[in-house]
């Protein structure tokens, strides 16, 4: 039988773990890497991508690892406040309606500035509350999503700059090929430079995710914005995340017996299956059907038929020891033999990020310190 799962307060045994210990560490081993006085944001947005926001950005903020926080919207934002994270967050996405932006302010969030029509919306909250308020404004420079044009930076900057409870704090731009494109990258870092002339001096400067920031030193600015790196997704990074489940079913089958929907595998000999309470709806991607794998007995099995909703059938006839009740793992290590999130994201024609955050709310998280 394999080990019950830490502080267990669950039945059906399928689980994350993820370990804040490591999450501090390569947060420590990410600063290392930056000059002194270059702040830190630490992007939790999208349940911190499956690994859990409030667990994680308390794990940061407890040990000064984190300046601040970014999220993509209100709702997560207040989410955080209403968890006790006291550190400044910044609102990565577009606010609306009108209403976004009372709720953000209220509940101490800095709202990202996209537009003249934003920073209108913004102006009217401040001036309704009586309310000093920050911002930070988003050039577009080629992510293509939301953003001012560099040419008309300077003038939002002019409209914020005749209201006295609203206050520019920082300008800042998204890089979309950091990871893949250097020529894209240093046009963005052009484009946002241009624009930062032409607005003047503001307290805080920024545009790098965690490529960005680890390859390109004219990214850096006042301020980075790593993710990727922090959850160990990232070369020279350990990952945080482990998804567990345990054999629930186990059976011999003879040759050409069909497994799952579709019958779309059938055992080329005697083989012995074991049923895993694990499935789509926990985000095992059906993508993996007949071409994952999951760790038995520390070795891998692949995922044979189609991952259904709830269950994912593995071959293990190799695993000749294998019995009901064992651990088996999806995303981790076991023994000599690892699956990582970027291993499923390369089978599944993702990205490492995808497959995390796919991980579902019914998936329960286990944290590790």
């Amino acid at each position: 039988m394999g080990r019950q799962p830490p502080h267990r307060r669950f039945f059906r045994p399928t689980w994350a773990e993820v370990d804040l210990s490591l999450l501090k560490q390569n947060l420590r081993r990410f600063r290392a890497k930056m000059p002194s006085g270059v702040k830190l944001l630490f992007v939790v947005k999208a349940n911190a991508y499956g690994h859990g926001a409030a667990d994680c950005a308390k794990a940061a903020a407890s040990s000064r690892l984190a300046d601040w926080l970014g999220v993509s919207s209100v709702e997560e934002g207040v989410g955080l406040r209403q968890a006790g994270l006291r550190l400044p967050i910044l609102v990565l996405g577009s606010l609306y309606p009108f209403e976004s932006f009372l709720a953000a302010v209220e509940f101490g969030l800095t709202p990202t500035i996209a537009s003249l029509e934003s920073a209108r919306r913004l102006a009217a909250v401040a001036e309704r509350l009586g309310r000093k308020v920050d911002c930070h404004l988003k050039i577009e420079t080629g992510m293509g999503r939301i953003g001012i044009r560099p040419a008309a930076a300077a003038g939002v900057v002019e409209y914020l700059s005749g209201h006295k409870l609203v206050r520019l704090q920082g300008v800042y731009t998204h890089l979309a090929c950091a990871e893949s494109d250097a020529d894209f990258t240093k046009h963005q870092l052009a484009l946002l430079k241009e624009a930062l002339r032409a607005i003047g001096k503001v307290p805080l400067r920024h545009a790098a995710n965690s490529a960005g920031a680890l390859k390109y030193s004219a990214s850096r600015f006042d301020m980075v914005r790593p993710g990727l790196a922090i959850y160990g997704n990232y070369k020279g990074f350990d990952p945080i995340l482990s998804l567990k489940t345990k054999v629930v079913f186990l059976k011999s089958v003879p040759r050409g017996t069909p497994i799952s929907y579709g019958a779309s595998w059938r055992a080329k000999r005697p083989s012995r299956i074991a049923t895993l309470p694990v499935g789509y709806a926990d985000g095992i991607s059906r993508g993996l059907s007949n071409k994952g794998w999951a760790l038995l007995g520390g070795r891998r099995c692949p995922i044979v038929g189609a991952v259904t909703m709830d269950m994912t059938m593995l071959d293990a006839t190799d695993v000749g020891s294998a019995r009901v009740g064992d651990d088996a793992v999806l995303i981790g290590s076991q023994g000599r033999e690892t699956i990582s999130a970027c291993e499923i994201a390369k089978t599944l024609g993702t990205i490492p990020y995808e497959v995390t955050a796919s991980i579902s709310s019914r998936v329960p998280r286990v944290y590790l310190s």
